[in-house]
């Protein structure tokens, strides 16, 4: 897989992090320098743990379905972007203040890291079934994840709900552009 397909990977999955952290900013009415590393290492973590666990659960399933792994990615991914972008365009307001949740409370931070990072146990998932390597795409996502959710704390705490949803928005449509580009890979190029 190439750099640029793993660090768009990583921005697709890292934006609802990051959307979440520009949530918990919001909620914060004053953020220290540990509240950004608490949300964004919960965040991070996550995000580079959860592509492993779902890469070793394809291990064992790989073989039956290898003559379809690429349409099972581009379906999972087109999902995942999909979702992504339904939940940003269709959410109600009850729901988005729940999101910003007080993030110093660590059961919650716990709650908003899973939800969060489910995406990128299926991502992980995929990548097993194209038999790739997931060791780099899940370190980049860990580190892109990181840095975004710390950043989003301190937007988060200045900007507002200004971009959160369009932020969401994005990354639901680039992972929707890599599960495009991985299906028609396969069948212009197949095996």
């Amino acid at each position: 897989m190439s750099f640029i397909t793993t660090l768009l990977i990583s921005l697709g999955l890292a934006m609802d992090a990051f959307a979440v952290a520009i949530g918990s900013g919001i909620a914060l009415k004053k953020v220290k320098v540990q509240d950004a590393v608490l949300v964004a290492t919960f965040f991070g973590g996550f995000q580079l743990f959860m592509p492993l666990i779902g890469w070793i659960a394809g291990l064992g399933i790989r073989e039956a379905i290898s003559s379809v792994d690429h349409w099972i990615a581009f379906l999972l991914l087109g999902f995942i972007g999909g979702k992504m972008i339904h939940e940003s365009i269709y959410e109600e307001e009850g729901v988005e203040e729940g999101k910003a949740a007080n993030p110093r409370n660590l059961y919650i931070l716990l709650g908003l890291a899973v939800a969060t990072s489910i995406d990128a146990l299926a991502v992980g998932l995929s990548i097993s079934l194209l038999q790739n390597s997931i060791v780099e795409l899940a370190i980049v996502i860990g580190i892109v994840t990181f840095v975004l959710s710390f950043a989003g704390v301190y937007i988060g705490n200045r900007v507002g709900n200004f971009c959160e949803k369009q932020v969401t928005i994005l990354g639901g449509l680039i992972l929707i552009g890599i599960g495009v580009k991985i299906l028609l890979e396969n069948l212009i190029f197949p095996g």
